[in-house]
């Protein structure tokens, strides 16, 4: 118990500003340009400068542990297996909802909520495997959801589809930050204090912007109609994956700060992309929407005990 209070105060402050957001936005009704430039802000600049000056010191990081990349995707294979099983034979629902709602189960809002969670309560340490695991999260969890949803409109994916997806992924500015990076710091080339103090500046204000961003997001949210499929989507999400990420983990032997980021990524909240995939395909837009707000909120709780229970795994 006393682990799980530690880990609740460490969370605490970063689900307030998302609740400040949250509140801000109801009361304030701010206009929705408001969030959409601050979110373009945060993805576009400020936490691919975080990313970028992370990976700038990598051959000052520890190593890490490819293996994390098969515990992590491993569980999203399985997961989302399961949930288009739970879908087809439990919701009746068709082949293209059957991936969106899959989907929402495995595809973490690691960007707004992951980086921060796993800076604050794991420590720099822990960063190097969550850059890893977000240079093949989009390209592979997309490419998946890409071949479900064709084949299931189909009967195969198609090579459009496939390159689509790369290049959407290749664009990304959070890849373009961590590529760049990387390739700076395997060169062992050093940029100079004056490009590298202004993006660590940059970088310092990613994770309150991007969690206060959420907030504002999530208030446009409602918890409503279809709430079974809702509460099924954020058991997976929030259980049902971080519980396979940290078996496979442990079954490959993964050293304890892979494990601990790996399950940690995997027990957060559902993703925002998750809902741009159900208004591209116009299904499930409702259940998917209250998916964001339960999961986050729920969040706060889960993801605590997780990071207790897995503290010396």
């Amino acid at each position: 118990m006393s682990a799980f209070l530690h880990y609740v105060q460490i969370c605490a402050p970063m689900f307030s500003v998302i609740g400040l957001g949250w509140v801000l936005q109801r009361l304030l009704k701010w206009p929705n340009k408001v969030n959409i430039w601050l979110a373009r802000f945060v993805f576009s600049a400020a936490l691919p400068a975080l990313l970028f000056v992370m990976m700038c010191g990598l051959s000052q990081l520890p190593p890490v542990d490819s293996r994390a990349l098969i515990a992590f995707f491993g569980s999203c294979l399985i997961v989302f297996v399961i949930g288009r099983l739970l879908a087809w034979r439990v919701f009746r629902l068709d082949g293209v909802s059957q991936s969106v709602f899959a989907l929402a189960g495995i595809f973490s809002n690691n960007a707004m909520l992951g980086i921060p969670l796993a800076r604050i309560a794991l420590g720099e340490a822990a960063l190097p495997t969550v850059a890893l695991v977000l240079v093949f999260n989009s390209l592979t969890l997309w490419t998946l959801v890409t071949v479900s949803v064709e084949w299931a409109k189909h009967g195969s994916p198609t090579p459009k589809g496939f390159g689509k997806t790369l290049v959407s992924v290749l664009k990304n500015p959070l890849i373009i930050g961590i590529l760049s990076g990387t390739a700076i710091g395997l060169s062992g080339w050093t940029l100079p204090d004056m490009v590298l103090t202004p993006l660590r500046w940059l970088g310092e204000l990613a994770a309150p912007l991007a969690l206060f961003s959420l907030g504002l997001s999530l208030a446009g949210h409602r918890l409503r109609e279809q709430w079974k499929i809702t509460t099924a989507m954020t058991a997976l999400k929030l259980l049902l994956q971080p519980l396979v990420v940290w078996l496979i983990a442990v079954w490959l032997g993964l050293p304890e700060m892979e494990t601990r980021a790996v399950v940690l990524l995997g027990s957060i909240a559902v993703g925002a992309n998750v809902y741009l995939m159900s208004r591209q395909f116009k299904v499930l837009e409702a259940p998917v929407a209250s998916s964001l707000v339960l999961s986050t909120a729920l969040s706060s709780l889960t993801t605590p005990l997780i990071l207790a229970l897995t503290r010396g795994a």
